[in-house]
């Protein structure tokens, strides 16, 4: 770990990693990484990630073109242009039609029998309220009741009369030709039980021309929907039939691509959504920026499942007729087109090419985790998932738990206590006992450590008995032998010389810890051990331990002594 110091920030550290040679592993290793890198690459193209993108700003207007001839009831003809069916209703980016009409004509300001809303009808002049109207009235309440019809009697009220009597758009007839060259339009008017057809059905033929203009602010670029090659000829003879860039659209193909049909739309109206999507692409070998148009009905169409179906609106025509103010209202019911642009352009960009790389490298770690679950389960080899977990997993017990692990020479066990500072070492109760491994290997390196001047047959087998007596050393000061027949005592306090320290406690207890790490040995190290670096004899509860030294041991930390053994003798135990 790094030191507190600041040369302690000048390191670097590695994960620990395990090679496995294997053909199988490899192979799939490297197949899952190259479809990966190919995903990777096609959402690159695909989406154009590598790229900087930047929203559309448009402006739209709209022109109408068309002309109509109806035929109302008395034989009247007559001749709509694109001021009567356009009306009033212009909002921004959409245009309205006039399919169907309810007309009032001949109204003046006066008094008139209100008409009956709702079954609400009057018997005496008490059941008017002089000056009362509500949401639904067409006046103000005189206070008289007066006679509507020869049967009903409705309040009086102050208003345009007379007042209008029908709300619900009409049904028509079509005319045939026999009817249209004699006149006889006696049968228009007709309820036909479920067939119903609006007035200016003829409208499906008009027309509208949409320009387009749009803006990409970040890359100064600008484009229309009416391309540069188009001219008068083009846009006199192009069809959206034969070519989808045409800006000039029939409102009966409108309709047909929103999935509608015009004649039972006209009858009550609805809004329809012209979309118009601009998705360009403004890098110079792939230069590409066309609209691209798109239908679709944005109102409820059925009437059965909302209160006030399609669109309809009022609207009135004033003319003076011997010095009195007339009009004729209309109840106009018609299809509103919203023309709603939107798109992005995108340009290459290398800032945003290393970000997406960056962001698709975690991609990668699918295959070390699908091929660790290969290992892992029982799909592959059960030897080999197992050898694999011992080499990459090593369990560490936390500091803060103070769990030691405690070998006796003379027994075949380790004990796995924790620690106490009340209790001696010997006193405690082990939480586990384990049996150790006989390795005669680390054995073999300790004698040619500490007796070099001694052939030692590597080869030859060892016995434990002369072991024994050639790993006993000579007692030295400070330290009290072990009495025959019980554990030795724990080192007493020895008197310091010359270039010791006076506390060994640091040493004793690196000690400890290097002789069980030698003893017990360690999942990431060779099956033959190195020999610790330090050892104490120290002896307790009659059982004899047995530890070794080097002889620069007694002499105190020196620049000689190993970088761990510094570590233990300053407290980093």
């Amino acid at each position: 770990m790094p030191g507190c110091s600041v040369f302690g920030l000048c390191q670097y550290e590695t994960n620990k990693l395990v090679r496995i040679q294997s053909v199988r592993l490899g192979s799939l290793k490297w197949s899952l990484n190259g479809f990966i890198l190919l995903f990777i690459c096609i959402m690159m193209l695909w989406n154009r990630k590598y790229q900087e993108f930047d929203l559309v700003v448009s402006s739209v207007t709209t022109k109408v073109k068309g002309v109509a001839q109806t035929h109302l009831p008395g034989g009247e003809n007559v001749v709509w242009d694109v001021v009567d069916y356009s009306g009033p209703l212009q909002d921004k980016n959409s245009f309205f039609v006039v399919t169907n009409v309810i007309e009032t004509k001949n109204q003046k300001r006066g008094k008139c029998p209100e008409v009956p809303l709702k079954g609400k009808l009057c018997r005496t002049d008490k059941d008017c309220e002089k000056g009362a109207w509500d949401q639904q009235s067409h006046g103000i309440q005189t206070g008289s009741c007066v006679r509507f019809d020869t049967l009903r009697k409705t309040c009086e009220v102050s208003a345009w009369c007379p007042v209008e009597t029908k709300t619900k758009p009409p049904k028509y007839v079509p005319l045939s030709s026999y009817q249209i060259r004699t006149g006889e339009f006696n049968t228009l008017w007709s309820f036909c039980g479920t067939k119903r057809q609006a007035l200016l059905e003829a409208a499906e033929n008009f027309t509208v021309l949409i320009k387009n203009n749009i803006r990409f602010p970040a890359f100064n670029f600008i484009r229309r929907n009416i391309l540069p090659q188009m001219n008068d000829e083009y846009l006199r003879s192009c069809q959206r039939v034969n070519d989808s860039l045409c800006p000039i659209f029939r409102l009966g193909d409108i309709v047909r691509e929103a999935g509608e049909k015009f004649s039972v739309m006209a009858v009550e109206g609805g809004v329809i959504g012209i979309l118009i999507k601009w998705d360009c692409n403004l890098d110079r070998l792939m230069q590409r920026c066309l609209p691209k148009y798109s239908f679709r009905r944005l109102d409820e169409k059925e009437s059965n499942k909302t209160l006030y179906p399609g669109l309809n609106f009022r609207y009135a025509k004033y003319n003076t007729v011997n010095g009195v103010e007339e009009r004729t209202l209309y109840k106009a019911f018609g299809i509103r087109f919203d023309v709603m642009v939107f798109g992005q352009a995108g340009k290459f960009s290398f800032i945003q090419l290393i970000i997406y790389i960056g962001s698709t490298l975690s991609y990668y770690a699918l295959t070390t985790v699908l091929i660790d679950w290969l290992i892992g389960t029982s799909c592959y080899s059960a030897e080999v998932g197992q050898n694999y977990n011992e080499k990459k997993v090593e369990s560490v017990q936390d500091k803060e738990k103070c769990v030691l692990c405690v070998s006796y020479v003379d027994e075949n066990n380790i004990r796995l206590v924790k620690r106490s500072q009340k209790k001696r070492l010997q006193d405690l109760k082990p939480m586990t006992v384990q049996p150790r491994k006989e390795d005669t290997g680390h054995l073999r390196a300790v004698l040619s450590l500490i007796q070099p001047a001694v052939g030692v047959d590597r080869d030859a087998p060892l016995d434990h008995k002369d072991l024994d007596q050639d790993l006993n050393p000579e007692p030295r000061p400070g330290v009290v032998s072990p009495p025959a027949g019980g554990r030795p005592p724990v080192p007493g306090p020895s008197v310091p010389t010359a270039g010791q320290r006076p506390d060994r406690r640091p040493l004793r207890h690196c000690a400890y810890r290097q002789y069980i790490s030698w003893r017990l040995g360690s999942g990431s190290r060779p099956t033959t051990p190195t020999p610790p670096s330090l050892a104490a004899a120290c002896g307790e509860s009659g059982r004899s331990t047995r530890a070794w030294t080097e002889s620069t041991a007694a002499s105190g930390l020196t620049g000689r002594q190993p970088a761990a053994m510094q570590a233990c003798a300053n407290g980093e135990l």
